[in-house]
């Protein structure tokens, strides 16, 4: 099936945005209804799917395969980045620091602080971001958040292979 998709580039794409609207609905309703805060790096890594759903929505919308290069490569781009944030986040549940200490939330800081003494301090884990709240197969929302950032990564990859043999 996953082949029969890559000969339909447009429809794996959509697939893309559908299952990261999916996992933002879910994080949402992990938020709201089971009531579990997300910590900083959570926010970081709504903001990178969210991302991801509105770069492979508006890729799949073009018939052109240059944007659809374009838009394949940004997805590698941004499933990286939201895979390294769940990997350090992984690692901090994994070892959690000796001192852990919460500190403000996302929005706090940017108000507080300059954006470039924000930014660091979002990617410095808190005491939040070390605790493990919930998980599935032995895996924490930051493990199972690593795994999905990798397979669309692999999915843009494979993609962006697909695409170059055409050309």
């Amino acid at each position: 099936m996953f082949l029969n998709l890559l000969e339909a580039p447009r429809r794996l794409l959509a697939l893309v945005c559908l299952g990261c609207l999916g996992l933002l609905a879910f994080g949402l309703y992990l938020q709201h209804v089971v009531g579990l805060e997300p910590c900083p790096m959570c926010i970081v890594q709504r903001y990178a799917l969210v991302l991801i759903a509105i770069v492979s929505g508006l890729t799949a919308i073009t018939n052109k395969n240059a944007l659809l290069l374009s838009g394949a490569s940004l997805l590698v781009l941004l499933s990286g980045f939201g895979a390294f944030v769940a990997a350090r986040q992984s690692f901090l549940q994994w070892y959690p620091p000796e001192v852990s200490t919460c500190g403000r939330d996302l929005y706090g800081m940017i108000e507080t602080f300059p954006l470039k003494r924000a930014i660091p301090m979002i990617f410095k884990g808190s005491g939040d971001c070390t605790k493990v709240d919930w998980t599935f197969l032995g895996g924490s929302i930051a493990n199972w958040s690593f795994v999905c950032f990798v397979v669309i990564g692999l999915i843009a990859l494979t993609l962006i292979a697909r695409l170059a043999r055409q050309r």
